[in-house]
């Protein structure tokens, strides 16, 4: 079974449920907003919004899905040779998208600490287009969705890793202090003469919203209950079957838009990315 992120956006503008708790409430594990939209994304993604029973629900995202992830690593879902998703939820329109322990990513590589083995075995691949899909909720409700490939989003992964590595190494020439090996930025041991403190150093990324950072390119907002943007490259959007892409156009209408747009490369601003943008709102 395939899917993608235009099957996806096909699938929402066709069916763009809002209240997303009361729709799931009747499913464990779904009593909350993040819950619930994990479950509406999954949905989207294999068009399984008419299955009510969890366990036949899990079974239609077996077929779909090569990983589905945990809150501790990323990332949340994996398709089966395809992208890498990253759900998030805010409660503020304009909120920053916080990524705790975990820097942006343009990719997802297989060689990445915090992946799961289970991750990296899920399939055979080195690397992977990574999605980030973002969620407004506010009042059990679904008040706006963002789908922003991470290549449109954020810059390769060595401008993060640098300051990373700079802080630990900062971190780890201290003198007369204890290290251990870590995954974190660092870990001091014995902190106390009894030597039965330690302080783990951890790193706290987060990121502007995309409603920020592609403002001088989005549609005008109207009064809508509910709006929907997403932001591809031109190339990626053409990667995707003819079909998937022909059935998104036939769906183009007064609330659903395909627009070409250009937006500053995240790795050099003077550079301009030819860029899709499919807005849709309710």
């Amino acid at each position: 079974m395939e899917t993608n992120l235009l099957v996806a956006i096909a699938n929402l503008v066709e069916n763009p449920v809002t209240e997303l708790v009361h729709n799931y409430r009747t499913l464990n594990r779904a009593n909350s907003m993040g819950n619930a939209l994990e479950l509406y994304i999954k949905d989207l993604f294999c068009n399984s919004f008419n299955e009510n029973d969890l366990g036949k629900k899990n079974e239609i995202y077996s077929k779909y899905f090569s990983y589905l992830g945990n809150q501790n690593n990323p990332p949340d879902i994996i398709i089966k040779n395809g992208d890498a998703i990253e759900v998030k939820k805010i409660e503020g329109i304009n909120s920053d998208i916080a990524l705790n322990s975990s820097h942006p990513k343009d990719k997802l590589f297989s060689d990445n600490l915090m992946l799961t083995n289970d991750c990296r075995n899920c399939e055979n691949w080195q690397e992977k287009d990574l999605l980030y899909i973002i969620g407004v909720s506010k009042n059990d409700n679904l008040k706006s969705l963002w789908f922003v490939y991470g290549d449109c989003y954020s810059a390769r992964k060595e401008i993060y890793e640098r300051i990373r590595d700079k802080i630990s190494e900062g971190i780890n020439e201290l003198q007369d202090v204890e290290f251990s090996k870590t995954k974190e930025l660092g870990r001091v041991n014995r902190v106390d003469p009894l030597g039965i403190t330690y302080l783990r150093v951890r790193g706290m990324w987060s990121i502007k919203n995309p409603r920020k950072v592609f403002d001088s390119v989005l549609p005008v907002e109207r009064s809508s209950e509910f709006f929907v943007n997403v932001i591809l490259r031109e190339d990626k959007f053409l990667s995707f079957p003819e079909k998937d892409r022909k059935k998104l156009e036939s769906l183009i209408s007064d609330q659903f838009s395909i627009r070409d747009i250009k937006i500053p490369s995240p790795n050099n601003p003077a550079e301009l990315l030819d860029v899709k943008l499919l807005s849709f709102e309710k």
